[in-house]
């Protein structure tokens, strides 16, 4: 295939939508890990049973179900409302159709959690707001038995197979313990360049203050190490499939180009997922024929098979703010929060994409990050890490997140939902200058019992 008629379909996929007069929603999803706290695996027929439960309680249709009859995904029609199990079945997902207003989202979110932690709590169990699974080193950290997920394990857990000069971290298990807090907000197109330059900036600011996934009795200098999982993995043998763009766009077609630069790796066919090297999407469509694999009665077999255009369906990138099919960007770089919390992710996206272009002045004359030789990512990876380097003014940076803070906040009243009381945590974090994952580690070096740190990044607070 020709790169201008691949151009032309990534354009029709990813840039086309934005372009749709639409109204302004937002879409949010938590991931919340499952935690035994009788220091045990959590059992598996539990969580089924909850699951079953849940679907009729709330009538949720039943929309994914893995290979041994259980129920993986359902949906509730009515609202678009879906519960889910990430990677497996450790860690489960909430995920709300989209909506205008922050507070009916919260309502359900609060509903059904009370109905899950209710059950769970028959069995001394509890889905809590921690980035990684406090009890990673105990659980079954297996996938769900999809051929999706079986991929995806096969594929991180291939990173031996690579002779290239790149670090790969010892935990390809990760997609099963690890927990986010996304949002997705809809972008129209002339704004494009302006959202990914300006929140690209924002990246080490997000880090200071919503750090939140911690390897408990390994390297605990580290307070997100949710980058290191997607960087450090077969997902970033192309550093332009995951983490910042340290780049700036100047137009659509800017960011059209940085696509074509992405990295394909699955693919499905005759019902059966295929899993291949990484291979440029450009590149990809040029070749006759590619060779991967698939699994089959648990073992896997070489398959040969020709590109086809519907292959985009499966481009999967981890970009930290990730234009969507759906003309949205979904912002994935922050780690699932306490749940008492948990709305303060999404309030703080939205707020800040209605004030965009102030945004984008703040950061651009800011001299307390930016001006001293060092990128967005750069600065990232300094601030993820509890140690801070000796250039950045600590107190200063912090008055830089209260001021983007009181931005959003003004962004929020200005939409008149009241939706600015969910940013209220994130003032606590600025005062007391610390985050989650700091929280928990200190609270630890005090004396605190994990599983009474659990079960208060478990509370729920209306």
């Amino acid at each position: 295939m020709e790169r201008n008629y691949i151009l032309q379909q990534l354009y029709n996929r990813y840039i086309e939508p934005t372009k749709k007069p639409r109204e302004c929603f937002v879409g949010v999803e938590f991931e919340m890990p499952i935690v035994n706290l009788n220091n045990e695996p959590v059992d598996f027929h539990i969580v089924h049973n909850l699951t079953k439960l849940f679907c009729e309680k709330f009538t949720f249709a039943v929309v994914g179900i893995d290979d041994n009859g259980n129920v993986f995904s359902a949906q509730n029609r009515s609202n678009g409302d879906i519960l889910s199990y990430d990677c497996s079945y450790n860690n489960l997902e909430l995920s709300f159709g989209k909506e205008k207003n922050l507070n009916l989202i919260h309502e359900r979110f609060l509903t059904y959690y009370g109905f899950i932690q209710e059950y769970f709590s028959r069995f001394n169990y509890t889905l809590t707001g921690m980035g990684v699974n406090p009890n990673r080193n105990i659980n079954h950290n297996v996938p769900i038995e999809t051929g999706r997920y079986r991929m995806l394990f096969h594929h991180l857990h291939s990173f031996n197979k690579y002779n290239i000069p790149m670090y790969f971290h010892k935990y390809p298990e990760y997609g099963t313990f690890s927990s986010a807090s996304q949002v997705q907000l809809d972008v129209d197109y002339d704004d494009l360049p302006l959202v990914l330059n300006t929140f690209s900036l924002l990246e080490p600011v997000k880090a200071l203050i919503f750090s939140n996934s911690v390897l408990l009795g390994e390297n605990e200098d580290v307070l997100c190490c949710r980058d290191m999982f997607w960087e450090n993995s077969p997902h970033g043998i192309n550093s332009h499939n995951i983490g910042m763009y340290d780049c700036t766009f100047g137009s659509a077609e800017d960011i059209l180009n940085y696509i074509a630069t992405t990295s394909i790796y699955c693919t499905e066919r005759d019902g059966k997922y295929i899993n291949f090297e990484p291979i440029n999407i450009i590149e990809y469509f040029g070749k006759e024929t590619i060779v991967g694999e698939y699994c089959q009665n648990g073992e896997y077999y070489p398959i040969e098979f020709s590109p086809d255009i519907s292959d985009l369906n499966y481009l999967r990138t981890f970009k930290f703010e990730d234009l969507t099919f759906r003309g949205t960007v979904e912002f994935r770089s922050v780690c699932c929060q306490p749940v008492s919390d948990c709305m303060c992710v999404s309030a703080f996206h939205l707020g800040l994409m209605n004030k965009v272009n102030d945004l984008k002045n703040i950061l651009e004359n800011d001299t307390v990050l930016y001006h001293h030789g060092y990128t967005a990512s750069e600065l990232r990876k300094f601030l993820i890490k509890r140690s801070f380097p000796e250039f950045i003014d600590k107190n200063a940076l912090y008055r830089l997140a209260k001021q983007i803070v009181d931005l959003s906040f003004e962004g929020l009243s200005e939409r008149g939902f009241g939706e600015e009381v969910y940013l209220t945590p994130l003032y606590e974090r600025i005062s007391q200058q610390t985050n989650p994952a700091d929280k928990m580690l200190a609270d630890i070096a005090n004396g605190i019992s994990l599983n009474e740190i659990i079960k208060k990044y478990a509370e729920a607070k209306r």
